[in-house]
């Protein structure tokens, strides 16, 4: 067996171009993007981890199994990512079972780490995820996410930029933004238009991230934009609006947060879905004592993903039946009754805007989940190395 760790020869490990096998035996935790920088094993057969961390840290003799010790990098990440978003006031904990809209990364490593022209020596610059998978089917407020390894400093991100050409089958105007110096996504100026097949050619092949580091691989991912499926939630009207194409579809009772744990405002495309989530008041810093009135440890049907930080739509058991009427509000999330939580799980996919109004806590933050479209239009240019551009030619 061989320890599944940081690769022999980092150059040849990046997006795993290998499919996912299943790991049945072990709990697995969902991450933002796709795939896993420390996942991919060398040899004969990389081992590729879409979306999701592995629990424990070494590969078995069977595809799928892990057994001995926790790898710290991961966990440390995994634990990051979490503490930087801030506590929200729902959810947490991981996931019973994964949607079948998770991401599946693929790139094409190179087969050759040699020094070149176009390949300077010195280490590599990697992509550690793109969102959104290659050949789904996304939303009209989905941006495409790219995670690098390590910090892209400011004097490379136009250059870097220009490299991850994004085409599209009708002309779309948009740009790049960095949230910080290791996440980059590119939004449209207003949403995307259904029926828009888009893709991103990141050529990384001998691009500088300014820090010391060039790339060695080319990334491409294609996908498509589904139908406009539309959200609309009044957190003072306790209503949800659903529209698709522009018609009104239904309209749900909801609940949102309370008083004490208000909802994030604003407009936060699906991240994802599961049809069970366990959520734990604990895992987002409300309360770790049971015997107290905000302690929660449940696993909780229907679940829709708007936030990093815990926020979801979904059913809940002490509030079983949202509205108006009801007295109850929520630790941040959206409550919907069962048959509406299960109808709205079967409508909406990755990349759904969901837009939230009323609640007094403000705007998620960009960067908290998919919220790009909270930033109006000359916040997201001031965010960019190369400015604004329209798609090339699909």
């Amino acid at each position: 067996m061989r320890p599944l760790s940081v690769c022999d020869d980092e150059r040849t490990c990046a997006l795993c171009p290998v499919p996912r096998y299943g790991c049945p035996h072990y709990q697995w935790h969902r991450t933002l993007g796709h795939v896993l920088r420390d996942a991919c094993n060398c040899g004969p057969r990389p081992l590729c981890l879409t979306g999701r961390w592995a629990r424990q840290g070494r590969r078995a003799s069977r595809p799928g199994q892990f057994v001995g010790r926790r790898k710290s990098s991961i966990w440390i990440a995994f634990v990051t990512g979490v503490t930087l978003m801030g506590a929200s006031a729902c959810g947490g904990g991981g996931s019973d079972k994964a949607s079948g809209d998770d991401a599946k990364a693929s790139a094409k490593p190179s087969a050759s780490a040699s020094p070149s022209p176009t390949a300077p020596a010195g280490p590599p610059m990697l992509l550690e995820t793109i969102t959104p998978q290659t050949g789904t089917t996304v939303g009209v407020a989905m941006p495409i996410s790219v995670i690098f390894t390590n910090p892209v400093a400011a004097k490379a991100r136009a250059t870097v930029e220009k490299h991850m050409k994004v085409s599209a089958s009708q002309a779309v105007v948009g740009a790049w933004h960095w949230m910080g110096d290791k996440r980059a996504d590119w939004r449209p100026k207003t949403y995307w238009p259904s029926g828009t097949t888009v893709k991103i050619d990141a050529d990384m092949t001998g691009v500088s991230n300014g820090n010391g580091r060039y790339g060695v691989h080319n990334y491409t991912h294609t996908f498509k934009i589904g139908d406009d499926v539309r959200a609309d939630v009044s957190v003072t009207g306790h209503t949800m609006k659903v529209t698709r194409n522009g018609a009104p579809v239904r309209t749900l009772s909801i609940n949102a947060g309370s008083a004490q744990y208000p909802t994030w405002d604003g407009t936060m495309a699906v991240i994802d879905k599961q049809e069970k989530v366990h959520m734990t008041s604990c895992s987002v810093g409300i309360s770790c004592e049971k015997g107290s009135p905000n302690y929660y440890d449940l696993t909780l049907p229907w679940d829709i993903h708007l936030t990093q930080s815990g926020t979801y739509v979904h059913y809940s058991t002490g509030d079983p039946n949202p509205g108006s009427g009801s007295p109850r509000g929520s630790h941040g999330c959206v409550h919907l009754s069962l048959s509406d939580a299960k109808w709205f799980y079967g409508q909406v996919k990755q990349g759904d805007p969901i837009t939230i109004t009323g609640s007094p806590r403000g705007k998620a933050p960009a960067d908290n989940g998919y919220a790009d479209f909270n930033l109006g239009w000359d916040q997201w240019l001031a965010g960019s190395a190369s400015g604004e551009g329209t798609t090339a030619t699909l």
